[in-house]
């Protein structure tokens, strides 16, 4: 099987913000993205949306570049002011043509 090296950035915000997200997302050019309800607590224990709902987390399979660009974005705009954390690792995958 023929596999590529791409990258998986992990976002896991407010749910009050998927919208911006997303569109950042979008933006910097990712073809897709999964979104996922989820919950947790970090480092602050609260959120600017404490009473508006859970958390969400966004995955995104793309290259490095795509990545970068997003993560950038995130530390200009969205780490200051809300509760959102970021993570990034390589991942396998077939069917290239799907993520790039």
């Amino acid at each position: 099987m023929n596999t590529i090296t791409l990258t998986l950035l992990t976002i896991i915000a407010e749910a009050l913000l998927k919208d911006r997200l997303l569109h950042e997302v979008r933006r910097a050019g990712a073809k897709g993205f999964t979104v996922t309800d989820v919950s947790g607590e970090g480092s602050r224990q609260r959120r600017v949306s404490e009473i508006l709902g859970d958390n969400i987390k966004i995955e995104i399979i793309a290259k490095r570049e795509t990545a970068d660009n997003i993560l950038v974005v995130l530390q200009k705009d969205y780490f200051p002011r809300y509760a959102v954390v970021a993570f990034m690792s390589e991942v396998q995958v077939v069917r290239e043509d799907k993520y790039v």
